[in-house]
């Protein structure tokens, strides 16, 4: 069972991001908690949490709220 980031353009393209698989959700959640800056910086504006290829929450914007 591993958990998975989809990574996202601002219209729900998928965009290239780090492949790395997480056996829990928080490690996924912690890693995303330090990398996201550079995710944003590197293009991806949103992002979706997978657990074995089925959504477990997203997409969530990583621009900042208006």
């Amino acid at each position: 069972m591993a958990y998975h980031w989809r990574y996202q353009d601002g219209v729900g393209r998928e965009v290239s991001g780090p492949d790395i698989a997480f056996a829990e959700q928080t490690a996924a959640e912690r890693w995303f908690e330090d990398q996201w800056p550079e995710l944003a910086e590197a293009g991806v504006e949103q992002v979706t949490l997978l657990h074995n290829g089925a959504e477990v929450y997203g997409p969530m914007s990583l621009r900042p709220e208006a």
